[in-house]
């Protein structure tokens, strides 16, 4: 296995049947939160390369790969992504943003942890429209994704994540005219 950059908390190798494998010095709920700007391009991109993929003859939705996080304790978390849709996702995101950095596998996780808690949280159903060329999501939904700690197994505890996307979606209160709760 190659280094990339044995100062970053992020190693990768390549095994010859392109397999790629992420040594991570971090677990997944110590990965930074990422930018919401970068997370809705991760979306549009990984969207993008989906559709392409689909339309090509030659099975072209990226490699497989295998994540070990590392505690500080000794203990570690093992993470495959093996199914075509998140090879393709995470594909995009190591073409647009890398993945070689604490940030970039951040924003890979969470937008692989979106569209798991999408797939089976129903309150969610409302915020997200799947459509032929893909599915638009609510502002609210990616806002929440980008800053919603990852859970140790690198998804989103779905209360935590629902109750960011509630206070995101309400009003702002109007401000108490006599000052008394200020």
């Amino acid at each position: 296995m190659s280094d990339t950059n044995s100062a970053s908390p992020v190693r990768v190798g390549a095994a010859p049947d392109g397999t790629l494998t992420y040594l991570v010095d971090l677990p997944p709920e110590a990965l930074p939160p990422v930018r919401f700007r970068d997370l809705a391009a991760a979306w549009d991109a990984a969207r993008d390369r989906a559709i392409a993929a689909d339309s090509r003859d030659d099975g072209g939705w990226g490699a497989a790969r295998m994540f070990r996080f590392r505690r500080e304790d000794g203990t570690c978390t093992d993470l495959t992504l093996a199914d075509p849709d998140a090879c393709c996702w995470a594909g995009a995101v190591d073409t647009t943003v890398g993945m070689t950095t604490s940030y970039g596998l951040s924003l890979c996780l969470r937008l692989l942890a979106l569209v798991d808690l999408l797939a089976h949280a129903r309150w969610a159903a409302n915020l997200f429209t799947v459509k032929r060329d893909g599915a638009v999501i609510d502002p609210a939904v990616l806002r929440a994704a980008a800053r919603t700690p990852l859970t140790p197994e690198a998804r989103f505890d779905e209360a935590g994540f629902r109750s960011q996307v509630t206070r995101a979606c309400l009003p702002s209160p109007l401000p108490d005219p006599s000052g008394a709760f200020a």
